[in-house]
């Protein structure tokens, strides 16, 4: 990694007003919104020569990848849900799968190599780019974006430099290829510009020879023989036969007169839609209170920890129960202690994007490689990090429904959402951080429904449930509940560590939702406030001037 010392100058913008008619002398192209700066400007680059959302979601994902390192990355897996013209949502399952040689019987010890699933990222996107791009814009013009930032480096942010701060630590103990990560084995700091020159090399062979390198050729052999000198488990024969992303029909329930979709299985979506069933059932007024609220989690999450989705595959009739009214009035009427076992037990995080396109297309993407910088390792001529998935397995319980074992998916609490009134998009969002996605996504979706101010319903403090213990983002909340209230459900408050908060009472913790609404016409595009990244507008000018 190569590092000057800049003044660091780039300000997060919160959100845009998008108008969706022409404006003088512009027309609207679409929105983005994401974790960086830079990743959201590879959008509208892509906007600019005429791709469509599904183009311009592709070039942030690979701008990301070099941007959030600690984030997502090629070595990771992405989640989609896409709407065509207003249509109906498409989900694609963009899962990673354990490799085959996984053993079934071991103990919760995997480190670097072997806390790494097959990763999903690159098929996903090729996927993608082949079945729903514009035909607008080439492969190679989609990943230019992401080489220019690794050859010639991008300012590091402030959120992305406290998480350097934070973890920079794991990096550094790491003996496997990491030193592209950091700068002379110095921790990077914010202002330093990062450049990556084996994640650039990578990212070209991909534009000249796309995804079916990446599985079937150079790049899937240097992959397999890392992994083979260093324990790893992912062999040539798991990534030659890993197999395309499949389309399924999302989740989804009616919220205030809306349809709001969500992913399923095996991501969160149905936890998000019950926690939504829940506060809709609750609430008495036209606004939510935080009682509500945290009811409606805690019954959501124990709901997921005591009776998941055992099957990830086979799961209709089942979540056609879970997510019906009348469920949520039963679990109403029989609320029951929090679980013992959780079961996405590990501390995670991701990153999340939203796009809408002047055609009536949206997109919600939700990539990660799990845990901060990921395994903690990479190959020393590839430049990208592992994913973690592997952790997210159940140990030395093989008969358990989520037991580590070969070609398996993990269960993942990922949720990008659409919200779709009267046939057509309102609302595009999704978050990062593990359990937290649900919390996040489920709070902002019922409170811009609630209100149509998406601005106020990102930026207000959140709140999240697990099991008996409730986490406030602003501490002068937890003020507010009754004594009553905590005792009849046992609960506990607790504060988060505020190690990477970039403002008073807005913690990264809380997740980082990237949304665009439609408000009185008009697109609006925000970018969370507790991380790095931005919205923009993107215009075409139509001046002969």
């Amino acid at each position: 990694m190569v590092v000057s010392r800049i003044k660091y100058s780039i300000i997060p913008i919160l959100f845009h007003v998008i108008t969706s008619c022409n404006n003088h002398n512009n027309t609207f192209l679409g929105a983005v919104t994401s974790a960086t700066p830079e990743a959201s400007t590879a959008g509208e680059e892509i906007f600019l020569k005429d791709g469509n959302a599904i183009d311009v979601a592709i070039a942030i994902s690979f701008a990301l990848a070099v941007t959030e390192p600690a984030m997502s990355g090629l070595g990771g897996g992405t989640q989609v849900l896409l709407s065509l013209k207003n249509q109906q949502p498409i989900a694609i399952n963009g899962t990673t799968l354990s490799p085959y040689k996984t053993p079934i019987s071991i103990k919760d010890t995997l480190t670097y190599h072997r806390r790494s699933t097959i990763p999903s990222t690159v098929k996903v996107l090729d996927y993608l780019w082949k079945n729903y791009g514009s035909g607008n814009v080439s492969w190679e013009d989609l990943l230019k974006p992401s080489i220019e930032l690794a050859e010639n480096g991008f300012v590091l942010g402030e959120y992305r430099a406290k998480v350097y701060h934070e973890y920079g630590e794991k990096l550094k103990s790491s003996q496997f290829s990491v030193s592209s990560f950091l700068i002379d084995n110095r921790i990077p700091q914010k202002g330093d510009t990062i450049k990556q020159p084996e994640l650039a090399k990578t990212l070209k062979r991909l534009a000249e020879f796309r995804a079916e390198d990446f599985y079937n050729g150079e790049i899937a052999k240097k992959i397999a023989l890392d992994m083979q000198e260093h324990g790893g488990w992912i062999t040539i024969d798991d990534l030659n036969n890993f197999p395309a992303p499949k389309e399924l029909k999302p989740l989804s329930v009616e919220h205030r007169g809306m349809m709001v979709y969500s992913q399923p299985p095996p991501c969160g979506g149905w936890i998000t839609l019950l926690a939504l069933n829940l506060m809709e059932k609750l609430n008495k007024d036209a606004v939510l209170t935080n009682e509500e609220v945290i009811k409606a989690l805690y019954i959501a999450h124990n709901e997921r920890n005591k009776k998941p989705v055992n099957n990830l595959t086979t799961y209709d009739s089942i979540l056609k129960n879970k997510l019906s009214k009348s469920y949520s009035k039963k679990l109403l009427l029989n609320e029951q202690s929090p679980s013992e076992t959780i079961v996405n037990k590990k501390i995670g995080e991701t990153t999340h994007f939203s796009v809408v396109d002047s055609e009536g297309n949206s997109i919600a993407v939700t990539s990660s490689i799990n845990a901060y910088f990921g395994a903690l390792a990479a190959s020393k001529d590839l430049g990208f990090l592992y994913n973690t998935y592997m952790d997210d397995f159940i140990f030395e319980d093989p008969d358990h429904p989520f037991a580590i074992r070969p070609n398996a998916m993990a269960y993942s609490s990922m949720s990008p959402s659409i919200v779709q009134e009267n046939g057509k998009t309102v609302l595009v969002l999704g978050s990062p951080g593990s359990s937290r996605i649900i919390s996040a996504v489920s709070q902002i979706t019922a409170k811009w429904i609630e209100g149509r101010d998406i601005q106020h319903a990102v930026t207000q403090p959140r709140i999240h449930v697990s099991n008996n213990t409730v986490y406030h983002e602003n501490k002068e909340d937890t003020l507010s509940l009754s004594k009553e209230f905590l005792t009849e459900f046992d609960l506990l408050l607790k504060t988060p560590s505020e190690s990477l908060m970039l403002q008073e009472k807005l913690n990264a913790y809380y997740g980082g939702v990237h949304a665009i609404a439609k408000e009185n016409g008009n697109w609006i595009g925000i970018a969370d406030p507790r991380r790095d990244g931005k919205s923009i507008i993107v215009k075409k000018s139509n001046s002969n001037e």
